[in-house]
């Protein structure tokens, strides 16, 4: 009784007249983004906790034919990336349409606690594919508003060094769950496994419940100590967006900048539109105004970019959640304890995730991810080495997946951070050319940013072990390996085209200052 009026007591306390207990620590920033990571801690904790069980529990409990388990465990890991891509939109939708970021994140965990025990009980396929439905509504609703809550608390000026503790958050609970899950099913047995789950739930919902977010916390704080973070990007007295190098350039040349935004310029800038549309904007603008925040962003070839880039990095990480544990199997003869250790190669890298956060935040996301996904290719095709079971061989698949997970490092906090900085640009933009009205509108449009972030994360989830678990199964781990290679190299090219905006207009940009500059 008395936890279930503490429970109640989180709820009203926003309405309220009395300081919540613990506000200035429940509202700061360190709090927040600590409880974000959690939440995608547990999440991927969840979703990969089963990755070393499932090619043993699928064949134990499923009854499913050895000759079929790649199958199934491809089929499995993809089915949770199509819960993502189709559920991201309407939670993005609806969470830049509601008044609290919190009761979303709550109604996500309790589609994570069915999850996992549906996934506990299931005996079938069709069991265990809901199960996996259901962690992918789970996921959507967790990354969507988590990030959007992100940036709600410390901005677009430091989005990249937050988004390098969630990245933190995520690799950790890609390491942990396969290595706990591998050495906990081995030793304790298969609901021991989903026990952890339940104790990690459980601490995520008192996180969740304690944490009060920033614009709600101005209702008790100080009217002289706000949070810089509860409100839009500020805009210095030259116009520009105080903490990033690029995206104060970006916002200078905003009446040069007509590739972006699916909005004219106004007159005079040289803009490629019609004279006609600049010189009334208000006719040929309003009407894109009006359309969907979604459309409007998708117009966006820097954005495109930035979400080819995710999906690409998603689907180069999970392709070996498919693959990995079944030829660790097969060419060293190691057990799930072994398939859950060879994670810890790839997943420990991305612990300076904050670092190449706080350096993106700086210098912009372009030249980190394209150095990353450079990078990657030649350790990817270099797995084609491996086919023995030798000491040699296996220090050298250690040492290519560590490397491989140190590239991947250097492009996912830069791309997400990406898409705060092309939200934030373009409401700049947009109040410029709209009399200081949003394109987004009053509440942004930050969750569906981030709802376009996770289906693409999604689409690579699903298309990465559909990738490597098809290939692998029919031409080989070589071929399945160059493959991946020539992947992570073609996206190199309009990582460096686009990324942290088109670097044509940047170099003109610069050639033009230059020759101002000498004049």
């Amino acid at each position: 009784m008395l936890m279930a009026k503490w429970n109640l007591g989180l709820f009203r306390e926003r309405d309220s007249s009395k300081t919540p207990w613990g506000l200035e620590f429940r509202s700061s920033d360190m709090f927040i983004v600590s409880t974000i990571s959690i939440a995608v801690f547990t999440d991927m904790f969840l979703y990969s906790v089963i990755v070393p069980v499932m090619p043993f529990a699928l064949s134990s409990r499923a009854q499913i034919h050895p000759n079929d388990v790649q199958y199934w465990v491809s089929i499995l890991v993809a089915i949770y990336g199509a819960a993502l891509v189709f559920f991201s939109p309407f939670c993005g939708w609806i969470a830049d349409r509601t008044s609290s970021r919190r009761l979303p994140l709550l109604f996500g965990l309790v589609a994570l606690g069915v999850a996992t025990a549906v996934l506990n009980v299931g005996t079938s396929i069709g069991v265990l594919i809901l199960g996996r439905v259901l962690q992918g509504l789970s996921a959507a609703i967790v990354w969507i508003v988590g990030l959007a809550l992100l940036v709600d608390t410390v901005g677009p000026q430091r989005i990249g060094q937050a988004t390098g503790w969630v990245g933190i958050a995520m690799s950790l609970g890609i390491l942990l769950g396969p290595l706990l899950g591998g050495i906990v099913f081995d030793k304790a047995g298969y609901y021991v496994v989903f026990a952890m789950a339940y104790v990690l739930i459980g601490v995520d919902i008192v996180l969740r419940l304690v944490l009060i977010e920033k614009k709600v916390a101005l209702k008790w704080l100080p009217k002289e100590q706000p949070s810089p973070s509860t409100e839009p990007p500020q805009v210095d007295a030259q116009g520009a967006l105080t903490g990033n190098e690029d995206i104060t350039k970006d916002i200078e040349m905003v009446a040069n900048t007509a590739e972006d935004l699916p909005i004219s310029a106004p007159s005079g800038t040289g803009s490629d539109f019609p004279a006609t549309d600049q010189a009334n904007p208000s006719l040929a603008q309003k009407g894109r105004f009006n359309l969907p925040p979604v459309v409007t962003l998708l117009a966006s070839r820097r954005l495109l970019s930035a979400l080819w880039g995710i999906m690409v990095q998603a689907a180069l990480l999970t392709s070996f959640d498919a693959v990995v544990p079944l030829f660790t199997h097969n060419v060293f003869g190691w057990d799930s304890i072994g398939a859950g250790l060879i994670f810890l190669t790839i997943t420990i890298p991305f612990v300076i995730g904050p670092v190449v956060g706080a350096l993106s935040d700086k210098y912009g996301p372009r030249w980190l991810a394209t150095a990353g996904f450079i990078m990657a290719c030649p350790f990817l095709v270099l797995l084609r080495l491996v086919h023995e079971n030798t000491v040699k061989q296996k220090v050298l698949l250690c040492a290519l997946l560590a490397m491989i997970g140190t590239a991947l490092n250097l492009t996912l906090p830069p791309t997400m951070a990406e898409v705060s900085y092309i939200v934030a640009l373009k409401e700049e933009q947009s109040k410029k050319l709209n009399n200081g009205k949003s394109v987004f509108g009053d509440k942004g449009a930050y969750a569906q940013a981030y709802a376009l972030f996770n289906m693409a994360y999604a689409a690579g989830c699903v298309v990465g072990p559909i990738w490597a678990g098809m290939v692998n199964q029919t031409a080989g781990w070589g071929t399945m390996s160059w493959s991946l290679g020539a992947l992570s190299a073609v996206t190199a090219v309009p990582t460096v085209i686009w990324c942290g905006g088109s670097i044509f207009k940047k170099m003109k940009s610069r050639r033009q200052e230059i020759a101002r500059s000498d004049a």
